[in-house]
């Protein structure tokens, strides 16, 4: 299909969990969650923008929307003034509960800039997730946001970097997210910018330890999610967070807080021990949560013509 009014694309970005215990600022995980968009190029500088699904009330309808600015972002990249567009977005990914919801709207805006600019521009992985990272401030949730799977990111002198990895098939995802958000900010405010040498180093070797554990042995999951260097900080917060990851670990569940929380992931060895965890947080909790039971994304987000072509 050629560029201009009336073309048309479909973007489906997953869910991330960041941090996954040790791996603070570094690791990241796509989820089985979705959100989905159709973006429209219209033929003048209107911008109409429909939602449904989560954040319905919240979400702004002009151009301060997140996929809205991050669509801009792309197109200026390459020298280009964004169209007036058409966008429906049907939201998945929970606001504000620590599954990467705004990582996913950046991703989701990057990858429809994509789409549209089909053949007037090309965007690199390495392209994509530097735009996701200046928009994002850092790069463990929009990396496997954007590629899928178990994702490591950094930054170097060339900027931001990641490495996909494969998911042992033993890990079996399970989050459980309650009804109260947290602001990913707050979160931040509230770890020291110093910590004591040994807890750098228990940490080192625990991120060391859950690649393995993730992608070769699952029987190392507990040792591997242990923590000295946000969780605890944040624990005041998010008590009833807190008390479920303790509660969680105490009965042999690999269980984290997931991105900035204050939603709770477990990591477990198998389908049978994700039951058993819901069974027990249900007799911790004191408000509504839901688990979600749900895969390893290995596809990360995907963009075609809305007519289904790839």
């Amino acid at each position: 299909m050629s560029s201009g009014p009336g073309r048309r694309v479909a973007v489906r970005v997953p869910a991330t969990s960041a941090n996954l215990g040790p791996g603070f600022d570094t690791l990241g995980l796509a989820l089985s969650v979705y959100d989905d968009l159709v973006v429209e190029q219209i033929d003048d500088n209107r911008l109409e923008i429909e939602v449904s699904g989560e954040g319905t009330a919240d979400v702004p309808r002009d151009a301060s929307h997140l996929v809205v600015r991050a669509m801009a972002h792309t197109y200026a990249s390459v020298g280009r003034t964004l169209p007036g567009l058409r966008l429906t977005a049907h939201n998945v990914i929970p606001h504000g509960r620590g599954m990467g919801s705004s990582g996913a709207a950046v991703v989701a805006g990057i990858l429809a800039a994509k789409g549209l600019l089909e053949g007037e521009a090309h965007f690199s992985d390495v392209d994509l997730l530097r735009l996701a990272t200046e928009m994002e401030g850092h790069p463990d949730n929009v990396a496997p946001g954007l590629f899928g799977g178990l994702t490591i990111a950094w930054m170097d002198a060339e900027g931001p970097q990641h490495k996909q990895l494969i998911v042992h098939r033993g890990v079996s995802p399970l989050v459980f997210v309650p009804s109260f958000t947290m602001s990913t900010a707050v979160a931040r405010s509230l770890q020291p910018l110093q910590v004591p040498r040994e807890d750098a180093v228990f940490n080192v070797s625990r991120s060391a330890l859950l690649i393995a554990a993730m992608t070769q042995s699952p029987e190392l999951l507990m040792a591997a999610t242990e923590d000295k260097l946000h969780q605890n900080y944040r624990a005041q917060a998010m008590p009833e967070t807190d008390r479920l990851v303790r509660a969680l670990r105490a009965e042999g569940y690999a269980a984290v807080v997931s991105g900035a929380g204050p939603s709770v992931l477990v990591l477990a060895d198998g389908p049978g021990q994700r039951l058993a965890a819901a069974d027990l947080m249900a007799s911790v909790v004191d408000t509504p949560w839901q688990a979600l039971m749900l895969a390893v994304d290995v596809k990360g987000g995907t963009v075609k013509n809305a007519e289904g072509s790839a």
